[in-house]
């Protein structure tokens, strides 16, 4: 199936570096969807942003930046953005409930050849499928953030998705410029997330049991593994609160061995998100 235009769901920090992706680099005509007018104006703001950047570095032309605006149509109304989509990603909130409901609704909307994609970082596929009539049609396709800047796309096969969805989904990434990898068998946390997660939840731990500060955390793991963030600073990044969502997420569906450690649950309860709420590990207010 060839994939002409592509409707992004949500316009927050992932879905507008999505949105931006498969215009700029798809060349994609691409409708960006959110419930309110705040929310999709901060999006395209961000998309600005992000291409003046890319505009002083000289990666691409005014008229390019241009161009590339021209292909994004912003809108409040879901009929409108997915009733002539052939692919739709999905980054919404990570929220089952809310996922499904919005799969339900797009099923009944979206033209019957087009693709439904999550860009979900731990919820099940198959569950997400099953909200439709076409659950063939439904697979992950987790961005990495920030989406504009980072290469990986995991593409998802849930229970029924069929191998021609996933090479469509594959296809699509790869004009977007991504590097794909496959996971085979709908599992929370998918490769990437079921590796990391605990790692950032075992340097959480050794905060709570007071074995070293956050700061020689941080350079041991940069340095002694070469990673380019330390794992607290990344846990501030993603917010303190997505962390202890899908740590609950893989002891309730894989193991107990996943269990979040509690400084987590302290930090969400103190709102000390990380750069989201000013607070975290470290203090970004200063920053």
């Amino acid at each position: 199936m060839e994939v002409r235009k592509i409707a992004v769901l949500g316009a927050g920090l992932m879905g507008h570096g999505i949105a931006q992706v498969a215009a700029q680099f798809g060349k994609y005509q691409v409708s960006l969807r959110d419930i309110s007018q705040e929310f999709i104006d901060r999006g395209m703001s961000m998309i600005r942003n992000s291409l003046q950047k890319f505009q002083s570095k000289g990666v691409i032309s005014e008229t390019e930046m241009n161009e590339i605006l021209a292909r994004i149509h912003p809108t409040l109304d879901l009929n409108e953005a997915v009733s002539d989509a052939d692919l739709i990603i999905e980054a919404i909130p990570e929220n089952v409930e809310l996922k499904k409901k919005i799969f339900s609704e797009v099923d009944g909307l979206a033209p019957s050849h087009a693709i439904i994609a999550s860009n979900t970082s731990s919820i099940s596929i198959t569950e997400l499928g099953s909200a439709t009539k076409r659950p063939e049609k439904v697979c992950g396709m987790h961005f990495f953030n920030p989406p504009q800047l980072m290469k990986l796309v995991e593409i998802i096969k849930g229970a029924k998705t069929s191998d021609e969805t996933i090479e469509t989904v594959k296809q699509v990434a790869q004009k977007m410029g991504k590097e794909t990898v496959l996971v085979k068998k709908d599992c929370p946390g998918f490769i990437v997330n079921r590796i990391l997660i605990p790692a950032l939840n075992e340097a959480a731990a050794l905060v709570w049991e007071g074995i070293a500060d956050p700061e020689d955390i941080d350079k041991a793991i940069k340095l002694g593994l070469n990673w380019p963030m330390g794992p607290l600073t990344l846990l501030d990044y993603i917010g303190v609160d997505t962390i202890l969502a899908i740590t609950n997420v893989l002891e309730t569906e894989i193991d107990p061995k996943f269990k979040a450690c509690p400084l987590l649950k302290q930090m969400v309860r103190a709102r000390l998100l990380g750069r989201k709420t000013g607070k975290g590990f470290y203090d970004w207010t200063k920053k």
